[in-house]
């Protein structure tokens, strides 16, 4: 999770396309779908403990929504009262807002609907995880039932291309092709994650294929990145992140084994410390940090560095506070 954070914030910093990086650095994009891969994992953990779909949702809400109604309901009421100066904070005075906005407000605090309705970026990342949540236990109870099941990662597969390409259901829903081709990968961890909580080993001959693998399609995405950028349909794409997100895990997992012991033990309790608050770092580093710095010009990596250096402390110290709000209410759940 910690490395994951780490490459989306390095994705998110803007960066010429002329430059003979911009391909690799798109290539952060593929930390969402090593989050979402990881989280069907966590999912299932989860699930095989407790079953009880009561205390699933209420555990993913707890983790959730503290962070968010703290760091997108400020972004979110501060944009409505400056589109409604009558309600500055604390609000007072008799307001000019409409119904309509009021409504629209309450949307997006709630779940952030104008991502669903008109592909609003600013969060994305967290209304769609919560409607993944919302299908995974009944996929879940699925498998548990019978292993069969998990050849329904087929569908989001086709649903991706009947998206795309079918043109009335393209007008209807092709805006959130962002969720949509993430969704296989999702349920690509639930399908792995038993082997993981097993731990089913792999043969040591199969680490040349993932290699071949990693290198084919990080290789293919770069270029299109580099060459093709706003030539191709997304998804197409994010299909080739699949296969590069779930050997850039098995990768990294080896990596973090091998820097476990020695000098350099110490990367990975930095991964690991940024990992514990990567939400709420996720949700810090754009809106609050990284864009006022980019206003200052001083190129990538200075303006990497500071944003990570600035939102880790307040990344850390919001999630200190979600930790005690979720200690609180856990007890009465």
């Amino acid at each position: 999770m910690g490395f994951a954070i780490i490459i989306v914030m390095l994705f998110h910093v803007s960066l010429s396309q002329r430059s003979p990086w911009f391909g690799l650095r798109r290539m952060g994009n593929l930390g969402v779908d090593i989050f979402f891969f990881l989280s069907g994992i966590g999912l299932w953990y989860s699930w095989s403990k407790q079953q009880l779909y009561g205390r699933f949702y209420a555990n993913r809400a707890l983790r959730i929504y503290p962070a968010w109604l703290i760091i997108a309901g400020y972004f979110y009421l501060s944009r409505f009262t400056t589109a409604h100066p009558s309600y500055r904070l604390p609000f007072g005075g008799t307001g000019s807002a409409t119904a309509d906005s009021w409504i629209d407000l309450a949307g997006d605090l709630l779940f952030n609907w104008d991502f669903w309705l008109y592909d609003e970026l600013t969060f994305w990342y967290v209304p769609a995880t919560m409607m993944m949540y919302l299908f995974a236990p009944l996929f879940m109870q699925l498998l548990r039932k019978d292993r069969v099941f998990q050849w329904l990662t087929v569908l989001p597969l086709m649903w991706c291309i009947i998206m795309m390409y079918v043109v009335p259901v393209h007008k209807a829903v092709g805006h959130i092709e962002i969720f949509w081709s993430r969704i296989p990968v999702f349920m690509l961890g639930i399908c792995c994650a038993e082997a993981v909580k097993q731990r089913t080993l792999l043969n040591k001959r199969a680490w040349w294929l993932v290699a071949g693998f990693f290198a084919l399609s990080l290789w293919a995405c770069v270029w299109l990145e580099q060459y093709r950028h706003g030539k191709f349909p997304l998804y197409t794409e994010r299909m080739l992140y699949i296969v590069l997100a779930i050997t850039t895990i098995m990768i990294m997992a080896r990596v973090f084994d091998m820097l476990a012991e020695g000098k350099l033990s110490f990367v990975n309790r930095f991964f690991c410390w940024v990992g514990g608050f990567s939400l709420e770092l996720y949700l810090v580093h754009v809106e609050f940090v990284m864009k006022p710095l980019e206003r200052q010009h001083l190129g990538y990596w200075p303006t990497f560095f500071l944003t990570l250096a600035i939102s880790l402390p307040i990344a850390w110290l919001i999630h200190k506070i979600c930790t005690i709000i979720i200690d609180k209410v856990k007890i009465y759940i």
